[in-house]
């Protein structure tokens, strides 16, 4: 049994980095240090008084501490992480370009009335979810211990949840949409065997390198990636 310490030290680089500015952009919330409207997604201050911060900050509030905030916590800690060691493994830098792909997707959305939010971050997390689904649609998710199903299900039930419990639809709607929009355009795309439209930029590459944070795009090289329906994934649970 590992402690804390060397749990939170063995985690990827990627959503490790994520969760903790996460967390730690919450606590600074909660207690006075930090501002929403600081933070948040305001395009006019964006766009008049070039507050570009926005652009980036506004990703990295889950909501207030609530049962909700650490769901959206643990998502990040297990589906964001078993996408980094998994799929994304050997290959830091393709992940940070999800990332960063799936939060330009958002920012674009987010310029539709119905999408328009003052913060990403729950969507972000989502996209994370709907790529890891996509990439073990065979894996038994268990929730709350009451139902279990396919992973591939798992985005859509969350999102039913959450409406449920009185969250907006948006936000989580939003991030399956980035996701789709990415998984289609790296994986789906090339398999019907058209060309890889989204490749990982060589200086995101770079980046990698210079910042030790991970391997390079396929670094080493990478067998062909085929989808992911021969996974058979064993139980999770969820929050249970």
């Amino acid at each position: 049994m590992s402690s804390p310490a060397e749990y939170y030290k063995s985690l990827p680089p990627i959503s490790k980095a994520y969760g903790t500015a996460c967390l730690l952009t919450t606590i600074a919330c909660q207690i006075g240090l930090l501002q929403l409207e600081h933070i948040a997604l305001l395009h006019e201050l964006v766009i008049f008084r070039f507050q570009v911060w926005r652009l980036i900050t506004n990703f990295f509030f889950l909501g207030k501490f609530s049962i909700n905030f650490g769901i959206r916590l643990l998502m990040i800690a297990r589906y964001g992480v078993q996408l980094e060691n998994g799929p994304f493994q050997r290959r830091t830098a393709d992940f940070l370009w999800m990332m960063i792909f799936g939060a330009l997707s958002l920012l674009v959305l987010s310029a539709i009335p119905f999408f328009r939010s003052y913060f990403l971050g729950v969507s972000l997390v989502f996209m994370l979810l709907y790529v890891w689904s996509r990439e073990h649609p065979n894996a038994t998710i268990n929730i709350y211990g009451l139902v279990s199903l396919k992973a591939f299900y798992l985005p859509w039930a969350m999102l039913c949840l959450d409406v449920i419990f009185g969250s907006p639809i948006a936000p989580d709607l939003l991030g399956i949409i980035a996701g789709h929009l990415y998984y289609f355009l790296t994986v789906l795309h090339p398999l019907a065997g058209g060309k890889t439209i989204l490749k990982t930029p060589v200086f995101i590459q770079k980046l990698v390198v210079r910042w030790r944070i991970g391997a390079p795009a396929n670094y080493p090289p990478q067998p062909e990636r085929t989808s992911g329906g021969a996974f058979r994934g064993r139980s999770h649970r969820l929050a249970g």
